[in-house]
């Protein structure tokens, strides 16, 4: 897609992120390429599973795993996209930082988790009204109701409850808004999503007998600290094929060897399961 293209579609997806909280580009890539996505996925997350702390659970029957770039082989298709990095330069400004490289994989029988935001509203967001981050997702799988679908209750990004467990989880007695608020998200193969991680959202309960992978791609505005939370890596050799625009937005450490990641990136509450 032609730069000059974008403008129209660029401004609504800068829009919906600072109305609904979340956006989306359909048909970024073809089928064909997010099934290589899914086959490096699920390579991943074998490997994770076979050691101590390769993939932290968010609920029963649910995982996340964060993995290095070099185990995407997508990836600079993926940060290079132009819809990907004009949406991250509008928001987040032109030294965006590419913090997290990472998937959830609600297997069959994940229940409905809480509603939650996946961090505590930053100070910029609440007192300057300015989204710090941003979340890209990209399903492995054409999404069917049955499969758990990602739900999302619009414009709860500003939503400044001294009330959040862990600043990051609702009360109770609030469910019944963002349920009422919900869209559930149905995505195929080869479209991207966009949205404030702050975002009020649930990953519902799969009753099918399939997975259900979601690649994760976090940036950061500089400062943002979100990167603290993550401990991706890139060898010396990968680090001299990536594209200088590439590496400009790439702030991880360069490596002579990777090391398996022991994750970090815990949701306090997430593993209670069913709301």
């Amino acid at each position: 897609m032609p730069e000059a293209a974008l403008t129209p579609q660029l401004d609504a997806a800068v829009q919906d992120l600072y109305t609904a909280g979340v956006t989306a580009c359909r048909g970024a890539f073809t089928p064909q390429w997010a099934d290589a996505m899914r086959e490096d996925i699920e390579g991943a997350f074998t490997e994770a599973r076979g050691r101590e702390g390769g993939a932290v659970g968010r609920g029963p029957h649910r995982f996340y795993v964060e993995i290095h770039p070099e185990q995407l082989r997508g990836f600079v298709d993926l940060v290079d996209h132009p819809w990907v990095r004009s949406v991250s330069e509008a928001v987040l400004g032109p030294d965006y930082r590419i913090v997290e490289l990472g998937f959830d994989v609600p297997l069959a029988g994940a229940v409905n988790q809480p509603w939650h935001r996946d961090f505590p509203m930053p100070d910029a967001t609440r007192h300057r009204r300015r989204l710090t981050s941003l979340a890209f997702n990209l399903t492995a799988v054409d999404t069917r109701d049955d499969m758990g679908p990602f739900e999302i209750a619009p414009g709860t990004q500003w939503d400044d409850d001294a009330r959040f467990g862990h600043a990051m989880f609702p009360p109770r007695d609030t469910y019944s808004r963002y349920a009422a608020l919900a869209e559930r998200k149905y995505p195929r193969r080869g479209d991207i999503s966009a949205r404030s991680a702050l975002t009020i959202h649930r990953g519902t309960a799969n009753h099918s007998s399939e997975s259900r992978p979601v690649l994760v791609l976090g940036i950061d505005a500089p400062g943002a600290g979100n990167d603290a939370q993550h401990d991706m890596a890139v060898t010396r050799e990968y680090w001299a094929s990536l594209p200088g625009r590439v590496r400009a937005h790439l702030h991880c450490p360069v490596v002579d060897e990777l090391s398996p990641i022991v994750q970090r990136h815990t949701i306090e509450g997430l593993v209670m399961g069913e709301a």
